[in-house]
């Protein structure tokens, strides 16, 4: 398995941006798909986007496509998702996960991945 750790969240006013990072430890990282998962208060968790280990092979939640962006540096073993035009319906802890992959790979289920991080939370209100 990979340990993961969130960075980068916080509370922004509707239209901002935000970047979440997740720095990867253990396991190499170029060998893992990443996914970004969220979950909002009584609400269940939720895909968001997912890359496959080299970054070629992405995949978003319709509510996010066009807005959010997934990367992944293997080279400083951390994932990013690049948040703009923030919406208020986007408020929820942001979860990466990851698991070892065959290259081209990404997956969009949350019982499809063996590590997560904690957690980070966004906020988005004026």
């Amino acid at each position: 398995q990979v340990q993961l750790v969130e960075s980068g969240g916080g509370l922004v006013q509707p239209g901002g941006s935000l970047r979440l990072s997740c720095a990867a430890s253990g396991r190499a990282f170029y060998t893992t798909a990443m996914g970004w998962f969220r979950q909002a208060p009584g609400k269940e968790r939720e895909f968001v986007a997912a890359t496959s280990r080299g970054g070629g092979q992405l995949a978003y939640a319709d509510s996010v496509k066009g807005r959010f962006t997934i990367s992944k540096d293997n080279t400083k073993n951390t994932g990013y998702l690049q948040m703009n035009n923030l919406k208020p319906e986007d408020t929820a802890v942001y979860t990466c996960a990851a698991r070892p992959a065959d290259p081209y790979r990404y997956y969009t289920a949350t019982n499809e991945y063996n590590s997560w991080g904690q957690g980070t939370q966004v906020t988005v209100s004026s």
